[in-house]
């Protein structure tokens, strides 16, 4: 949703800001910190408690403070305190988002899908990682989903680039040519 984005893009790129300022700037345990909350706040029932309008946005607040595994710091509670004062906890998830593409772009590292139709153990995963490098030309971020159906062979996504290699698109391939 564009909406969602342009709201969350401000958001996420004065966090980013924030991160780069600090005197020790560690831009993973402000990802983490921040998956973190995304998490949180994408349950739909924390939403609808949020929306009440007899909750208050400190009660909110101290809900997701008690609920988080990781204790907020000053900078996370003060982030915190700001989307919740703005009424923008359902934008937490999108401002995630942004704020590991800033991460990934100021990294020159890109997210990438391999979607598989079996498991890749971390092995096969490393290796793949050095050709699909080469191949797309730059540093990759990769993660694995499992999608059956394409029978055998990979689909890698990196951004609006794909790469098809599987026994599906090879099938749709041979049955355009046949048909043609």
């Amino acid at each position: 949703m564009a909406e969602l984005a342009t709201i969350a893009r401000p958001y996420a790129e004065a966090l980013y800001q924030a991160s780069q300022a600090a005197a020790a700037p560690d831009l993973n345990a402000t990802a983490a910190w921040l998956d973190e909350l995304a998490a949180i706040a994408a349950n739909t029932e924390l939403q609808q408690l949020a929306d009440n309008p007899k909750v208050t946005a400190q009660q909110v607040f101290e809900l997701i403070k008690g609920i988080a595994k990781t204790p907020l710091g000053d900078t996370s509670g003060n982030f915190l305190k700001a989307v919740l004062g703005n009424d923008r906890l359902k934008v937490l998830p999108e401002i995630a988002q942004q704020f590991h593409q800033l991460k990934n772009r100021h990294g020159g590292r890109f997210d990438a899908v391999v979607q598989s139709a079996f498991p890749i153990d971390a092995a096969q995963l490393l290796e793949l990682a050095g050709s699909l490098e080469k191949r797309f030309g730059r540093k990759l971020n990769l993660s694995v989903a499992l999608l059956p159906e394409l029978i055998g062979g990979i689909r890698v996504v990196v951004g609006d680039e794909v790469l098809d290699t599987s026994v599906k698109a090879r099938l749709q391939q041979m049955k355009a040519a046949l048909t043609a």
